[in-house]
């Protein structure tokens, strides 16, 4: 059954092998914790058994946020399940998540991440130019994870890169002069196995980077240049995010380049700019600021 509903994910969802793997494992969880073994056995689960389930993930401690993924996750199988007629009714129904806490993305200061600051962040080799070359794309992209490592050196043309994102859409996004000339001169660099990949980043043998390893390093560039708590390659997305906005960018735009299937996804980081908008108000309404 499991390996059915895999399959409705990848071909007909078009989920990221990431997300596919983790809503297996939401699923098989919820079975596992309700002891349903078999398919037939699907018909005994009834709304009130999954609240039931809810209450106890609650109870160990798990964060709301996490609990209304599983549930997504839940809503998508049960649904599945009707359409392929193994059950009559959907169960998630009447089911309401719990309320979450909503928390403003982590950012990057401007000054923090300036070119003049990081000038000696990254070494002069072909590995230190390769990570900046990450770390420079998740910052002036606001590309994915995922998104990065599937690049191909052919999504590169002209001052704009191709990318795959969710659902399979493809998006092109802009490049600066400077990321432009630095993605050439890269690629020129490339050498022996790494020249006969098709993927833009690569390990020394060749094969595709994988997402621990491009973690682990912009963790480590991002902890040389910040205090922020959170040091991942979403919160570069989160920055690039915030510094457009705060230079005048509109959220249109950012959502086109983001990659967001709606404008509410994107409206989340206007909270973060709402202190530049308190600044510019002071400055430019009469009564924003005390005349000297």
């Amino acid at each position: 059954m499991l390996e059915k509903f895999e399959s409705y994910l990848v071909a007909e969802k078009r989920y990221s092998s990431h997300t596919v793997i983790a809503y297996l494992k939401d699923v098989r969880q919820f079975l596992d914790a309700v002891e349903i073994d078999m398919l037939e056995d699907l018909k005994d689960v009834k709304h009130s058994l999954i609240r039931s389930w809810m209450v106890q993930l609650i109870e160990q401690g798990i964060v709301h946020r996490s609990i209304n993924r599983k549930l997504s996750t839940l809503r998508t199988f049960f649904k599945w399940c009707v359409q392929e007629a193994i059950l009559e009714t959907n169960p998630m129904v009447k089911i309401i998540g719990p309320k979450t806490e909503k928390r403003l993305p982590s950012f990057v200061r401007e000054q923090d991440i300036s070119v003049t600051r990081l000038a000696d962040v990254f070494s002069n080799n072909e590995l230190g130019q390769r990570d900046q070359l990450m770390f420079e794309l998740f910052y002036q992209t606001g590309i994915r994870l995922s998104e990065l490592i599937e690049l191909k050196k052919q999504d590169f043309k002209a001052r704009q890169i191709k990318v795959l994102g969710k659902r399979n859409k493809e998006r092109i996004i802009p490049l600066s002069n400077d990321l432009s000339e630095a993605l050439n001169q890269y690629q020129q660099n490339l050498q022996g196995v790494q020249q006969e990949s098709n993927y833009l980043f690569t390990l020394k043998n060749g094969d595709k980077i994988y997402p621990k390893l491009v973690y682990r390093k912009i963790n480590y560039y991002l902890g040389l240049i910040t205090s922020l708590e959170k040091k991942s390659p979403h919160v570069l997305r989160h920055t690039f995010a915030t510094h457009m906005l705060n230079n005048g960018a509109g959220l249109e735009t950012l959502k086109d380049i983001l990659g967001h299937a709606n404008l509410s996804a994107t409206q989340v980081y206007t909270h973060n700019s709402f202190s530049q908008l308190t600044t510019i108000y002071k400055q430019a309404h009469p009564r924003g600021h005390k005349k000297k």
